[in-house]
């Protein structure tokens, strides 16, 4: 159960350091310029949605989605909260300071990159047949093929 909390927090803590990242390369290389400040935070978010979704192929490959998918959630959630709430600090903000609009679209953004990264994760290897479920899948009908069809008699 700590190992489970222990890999939880270290996920939560990488893709807020992404996020810290991406902050001090906007606040400190580019000052003042909201474009260059946009396409940096797009950026990040589509290295989180990368992480997780690279996160979610390697997982699942070795447990079944029950198992995985609420701990990734969970380290989503964490660093999602970690990410606007404590992020602007790190580039001297305060979380509210450019409105509530881009508060949500903060989130809304963070969300979506998360969900997409984890399906594509899950999908690929799904159609690789790389998943847990097509492994499983895959011994059972090996074990099946390999015994003899027993015979019935009447």
């Amino acid at each position: 159960m700590r190992q489970r909390w222990t890999s939880i927090a270290t996920i939560a803590a990488a893709l807020f350091a992404i996020n810290v990242i991406a902050r001090l390369i906007s606040h400190f290389g580019y000052p003042d310029n909201d474009t260059a400040e946009n396409r940096i935070s797009i950026i990040m978010f589509a290295v989180i949605g990368i992480v997780l979704a690279v996160l979610t192929y390697l997982r699942s490959q070795r447990l079944p989605a029950a198992q995985w998918l609420p701990d990734l959630a969970a380290a989503a959630v964490a660093g999602m909260l970690l990410t606007i709430l404590i992020g602007p600090f790190a580039s001297g903000d305060y979380p509210f300071s450019s409105g509530a609009g881009n508060f949500f679209s903060q989130i809304w953004l963070y969300s979506g990159f998360a969900i997409v990264g984890t399906l594509l994760g899950y999908w690929v290897a799904t159609m690789l047949g790389r998943d847990y479920r097509s492994k499983s899948l895959k011994a059972f009908s090996q074990a099946r093929a390999a015994k003899p069809r027993r015979v019935v008699r009447r």
